[in-house]
């Protein structure tokens, strides 16, 4: 990664918005991306490419056509999906599944800079929230599509893997939806940071995790769990431990494949779901959802870094995910 100048996009067009990015966060895509691996997506044509996809700023102008809405000035999260809308998840409405997806600061030059031209619907009002705590938006949603996946409802037991920024906030999600959640990590420090509701666990390997696990939930285990480590064989963990006729949702990235007792997902006739980015209502949402939980979010936010510190706050992020929870970029 380089600091560079690049030129300043024109004014915006019908529709489009230019926005002046003040905070971007830094997540594990954008890890994989740096480091060529991200598995699925066709990594060859991608590059060079200027990050950034967890973003908040301001808008700097309001092109024609807008929604009435928009107003120079006004402080905006940035959702970074832009779907085709003709392929067959477009056509049965799950645009944030696009066969031909384009993701800001992934296929499209994203919030790592002073000025960014996007179209109007990718961005949505915070009014005057932090803009790392706006920026936070973002990685929230894709807890929101996980738990919206995962049919959480009032009363269930949930187990997530991972207590990293997604797994806190896949926590506070089904806190949010009345579930009773448990948080597995390795990783103590982590675990101490949760203010959602959550119970906590910490486990060093796999026999530990599956134990704690159904001790917690009791009776045939919880009815969901979440994969968010990243860690291939932590998806076969959390087929061990789910309730037979309950969910299994994946929303770590691994490139590693992971044995699974095919009889298993036959035997206790499991849903196993993946989750990609949110679509706009799953987006709007994670913008409420963020307004009624700011202090069990906020703890996330670890580090910050100066635009022209990128290279080092990546790297440094990359080399100790022990400490950091969340590098922001302040802009």
């Amino acid at each position: 990664m380089n600091v560079v100048d690049v030129p300043e996009p024109g004014p915006p067009g019908p529709g489009e918005v230019l926005v002046r990015p003040e905070a971007v966060g830094l997540c594990g895509s954008d890890f994989h991306y740096f480091l060529g691996d991200l598995g699925a997506v066709d990594s060859s044509r991608l590059y060079p490419r200027v990050q950034g996809h967890e973003a908040a700023g301001v808008l700097e102008a309001v092109g024609p056509e807008c929604p009435p809405g928009l107003r120079t000035g006004e402080r905006v999260a940035l959702w970074p999906l832009v779907a085709c809308g003709a392929c067959y998840p477009c056509r049965i409405g799950r645009h944030n599944a696009c066969a031909n997806i384009s993701l800001v600061g992934i296929h499209r030059d994203g919030a790592l800079q002073e000025l960014l031209r996007v179209p109007a619907a990718q961005v949505f009002p915070v009014a005057g929230r932090d803009p790392a705590l706006a920026a936070l938006i973002e990685p929230v949603s894709i807890a929101v599509q996980a738990v919206t996946r995962g049919r959480i409802a009032p009363g269930e037991k949930a187990v997530v893997f991972g207590a990293g920024p997604i797994g806190h906030s896949i926590a506070v999600a089904a806190t949010d939806r009345g579930a009773s959640v448990l948080l597995v990590d390795r990783l103590a420090s982590r675990l101490a940071r949760v203010t959602s509701g959550a119970d906590t666990v910490v486990a060093a390997d796999a026999e530990q995790a599956v134990a704690a696990a159904r001790e917690w939930a009791g009776g045939d285990g919880p009815e969901a769990v979440f994969e968010a480590t990243g860690v291939a064989d932590v998806a076969r963990v959390a087929v061990d431990v789910v309730a037979p006729a309950g969910r299994v949702v994946v929303v770590g990235l691994a490139s590693h494949e992971a044995p699974l007792r095919i009889g298993d997902l036959a035997f206790k006739e499991l849903d196993v779901l993946g989750v990609s980015c949110c679509d706009a209502a799953g987006f709007a949402e994670a913008v409420s959802l963020v307004a009624r939980h700011e202090q069990a979010l906020s703890v996330l936010l670890t580090h910050e870094f100066p635009l022209e510190e990128a290279p080092e706050a990546i790297a440094y992020a990359i080399g100790h995910q022990s400490e950091v929870m969340k590098a922001v970029i302040r802009i």
